[in-house]
């Protein structure tokens, strides 16, 4: 009678879930949901919380002797046997590991879990371009590298090898994609996600998702892993532009462009979601549960995961002083409906939480909604059936196809800022002096998250991949290559990421006499979340010194951005004939550059992001009309420029791209129409060339101030020498609605102005309409 009625009562749940009007991917099916009731059932209070609890790898690890770290038994009879901890994160032993190495660490972990718990544990990393935490697997450009490609498959492709590669570890689950918006340049973390529009963030996240968890959410394979989409939300935009510190975003942009991306992703079907560390307008994300459980889990009808940030519940307590005491924080946080706790560093939260359930401050009910849904996270991986991975099922591991992958995505990321006279391609009979601080690291290529979580220390570890100099040198040949840096990080070594050494800017000026171009690396060392807040956007002052004074030889300057924020360069701008910013490419990064600079590949990357020319004049390309007005009649002069040095989409190309004939089906549209555009692209040149097709509205006329552009589609196409191919657009008419000041989505009577390219055409909306709801569907 007892699975009977269990069996019902799972039945009328998924009935009530699937007859929910909000569109969602993913739906648990009766079988997984009664073995999940089943398990729950029996369980008691201290493993509930248990499965609840995140801790770093750290916390079972023997760190006594440095040199010999090894999972102590000790401590997993502790984790795993009396606190029934449910899942384990981040590198063991302090740096990236061989993929054997993973497995081993993984298994001995499943074992423990399922030999004290009878429940396996689930491992999650930061693998977020690539493996990225494997020593010797495909590391891809970073996120701000894949939104320049504007090329959703080469995104989906990169994530469906990291979840290869990164199962091959026996990793299920990673902490990505980042899709918060990069608005802010000062933000150390921009590099991280997909530049700074909703749009975009949307449509490369929910390529990764699609490429980590494969076609099924419900029932993910050996070869793919759980996605979870992070930092929920607004996490780019800090007032000050340091990690982890206040926003202050309107209801109206919260909802209209920072919820975008995670709407997407969830309707996709991602299967977790991390929440920003921060607060906005005085309330931490983290305790938000208007945000949390009522806009994600209750608007969308989502079962998934919601996870915290490193600490971030006792950081309602020891940063944001909501809380009164750590466990004050716990419930709090709970309450608003976190699921599961990256603590990361001790147990105390397993016992907290037991007791504020014992004094009733939690509800068993709530605890029970989190259990499931983790339960239903491991389910949908597959590890109660398999929780052991087999290395020798992957032999595709780091294989030529992943790299040629990676090679591909960096050579479509890197961007084409500036090519006076010409000057690129560069004939093969130049000789070049290299010089710059970023011209021989591959630190510097890859970024953070990179192996360490700095990038640092692992230079030794990427001796088999080419930095900018190797790869030159290949191309050119050595002989015709000269490196000398003027200009060098104080050591590969250091987490000081800005530190430089005594500059030697002489000895580059001398050996630009002995060259035809000189060929300047410049922009930032690695860095990874707060260490890399920063106080002044201008590029170093070692930095401009050495290009200025390399200008005075008269040489031609090519400029190398290698940057993973945009850093102010304006003195440098008119004295490069060349510049290319390159962000942060991976592995294969300095490789793609040279094959672009000898113009054996093409350049097709666009900006993702506003470049800044000034450091009080930040902003985005969707900005509002009255930050661009030049005079203003009456008593006095006022004067608002939008004065930037490169606008959002911007790159140029070897080939003379011509767009034509552009047109819509219908110029007349109601809010429940579909709105097709066509436009003709025409390779001009006799080279191959790949082109961003990128179509931005304007709301001419409407009750909130409009933007004066934002981008609503967008498709990367391959153009033969001389070919024509029309390229097909299409939008849903709602997509053009906005967030009124009512918080209501909103379709206005009225003219768009939609440009492509060149091309500029008008359609009129003939009808106003509101959507009831608070998404549309």
């Amino acid at each position: 009678m007892k699975k009977i009625f269990c069996c019902l009562l799972m039945l009328i749940n998924v009935i009530i879930v699937m007859s929910q009007p909000q569109k969602t991917a993913v739906f648990s099916d009766l079988q997984m949901e009664t073995r999940i009731e089943n398990i729950l059932q029996k369980m008691s209070l201290v493993e509930k919380v248990g499965q609840m609890c995140e801790l770093t790898v750290g916390v079972i690890t023997d760190t006594s002797n440095p040199d010999n770290q090894f999972l102590s038994e000790a401590l997993m009879d502790t984790v795993f046997g009396k606190y029934k901890v449910g899942s384990i994160l981040n590198i063991p032993y302090g740096m990236g590991q061989k993929k054997e190495i993973w497995a081993d660490v993984i298994t001995r972990i499943q074992k423990k879990s399922l030999q004290e718990i009878g429940i396996p544990c689930i491992y999650g990393v930061d693998q977020i371009h690539g493996a990225s935490y494997t020593v010797g697997a495909t590391i891809f450009p970073q996120g701000i590298n894949m939104g320049a490609t504007f090329n959703r498959e080469l995104v989906k492709r990169s994530a469906e090898i990291c979840a290869y590669e990164s199962r091959a570890c026996c990793i299920p689950w990673t902490y990505s994609p980042v899709v918060d918006l990069g608005r802010d340049p000062r933000w150390p973390r921009m590099w991280e996600n997909y530049g700074e529009d909703a749009y975009v963030n949307a449509q490369m996240g929910v390529a990764m998702v699609q490429g980590y968890q494969g076609d099924n959410p419900n029932k993910i394979d050996e070869y793919h892993i759980a996605s979870c989409v992070k930092h929920f939300m607004g996490y780019g935009v800090p007032v000050s532009g340091k990690d982890r510190t206040p926003s202050s975003i309107t209801n109206i942009d919260l909802r209209e462009k920072h919820f975008a991306p995670y709407l997407a992703a969830i309707r996709a079907g991602a299967l977790t979601l991390m929440v920003n560390s921060a607060s906005n307008n005085g309330m931490p994300f983290h305790a938000n549960k208007e945000l949390l459980t009522q806009w994600v889990k209750e608007d969308l009808n989502w079962d998934g995961v919601i996870v915290t940030d490193w600490n971030d519940i006792n950081n309602l307590y020891e940063r944001e002083h909501i809380a009164k005491s750590k466990k004050d924080a716990v419930r709090i946080a709970i309450n608003a409906g976190i699921d599961m706790a990256m603590v990361p560093s001790e147990w105390q939260f397993c016992i907290d939480l037991k007791e504020l359930v014992e004094e009733g401050k939690v509800s068993i009910e709530r605890i029970d909604d989190a259990v499931r849904r983790v339960l239903r996270l491991k389910f949908r991986l597959g590890l109660f059936d398999n929780p052991y991975g087999d290395v020798s099922k992957y032999d595709k591991f780091a294989c030529q196809e992943f790299a040629q992958v990676a090679l591909k995505a960096a050579e479509e990321s890197e961007v084409l800022l500036k090519n006076e006279d010409r000057l690129l391609p560069l004939s093969k009979r130049y000789k070049i002096l290299l010089t710059g601080p970023n011209a021989n690291s591959m630190r510097c290529l890859n970024g953070g998250w990179s192996i360490s979580w700095q990038g640092s220390g692992v230079e030794h570890l990427m001796e088999s991949y080419n930095t900018i100099y190797e790869a030159l040198c290949n191309k050119f040949g050595k002989e015709k290559v000269l490196y000398e840096p003027g200009v060098t990080y104080a050591t590969p070594y250091n987490d000081n990421w800005w530190e430089e050494n005594e500059p030697e800017i002489e000895r580059a000026v001398a050996a630009a006499n002995q060259v035809d171009v000189i060929i300047a690396c410049i922009g930032e060392n690695s860095y990874c979340e707060t260490p890399g807040n920063l106080s002044d956007l201008n590029l170093s002052s070692n930095q401009k010194k050495l290009v200025k004074a390399l200008a005075t030889t008269g040489k031609p300057i090519i400029l190398i951005l290698n940057e993973g924020r945009p850093r102010i360069l304006n003195e440098l701008e008119p004295l490069a004939k060349a510049i290319v910013n390159i962000m942060l490419p991976g592995n294969y990064g300095g490789d793609a550059l040279a094959n672009l600079l000898a113009g054996d590949a093409n350049f097709s990357g666009r900006l993702p992001f506003t470049y800044p020319r000034f450091i009080n004049s930040l902003a985005t390309y969707d900005y509002k009309p009255s930050e661009k007005v030049a005079v203003m009649a009456g008593e006095y002069n006022y004067d608002a420029k939008m004065d930037i040095q490169w606008p959002f989409g911007f790159g140029l190309s070897y080939s003379e791209i011509i767009y034509s004939n552009f047109r819509v089906d219908k110029s007349c549209f109601k809010a429940s129409d579909k709105l097709v555009f066509t436009i003709d692209v025409t390779n001009r040149s006799k080279l191959n060339a790949q082109e961003a097709v990128l179509l931005y509205s304007t709301d001419l006329v409407a009750s909130s101030v409009p933007d004066v552009s934002r981008l609503r589609q967008f498709e990367k196409i391959e153009l033969n020498p001389g070919e024509t191919k029309t390229v097909m657009l299409a939008l849903e008419a709602s997509d053009l609605a906005f967030v009124g000041y009512d918080s209501k989505w909103r379709l206005e009577e009225g003219e768009f102005r939609i440009k492509c390219g060149s091309e500029i055409l008008y359609i009129r909306c003939v009808e106003d309409y509101v959507w009831d709801g608070p998404n549309i569907e």
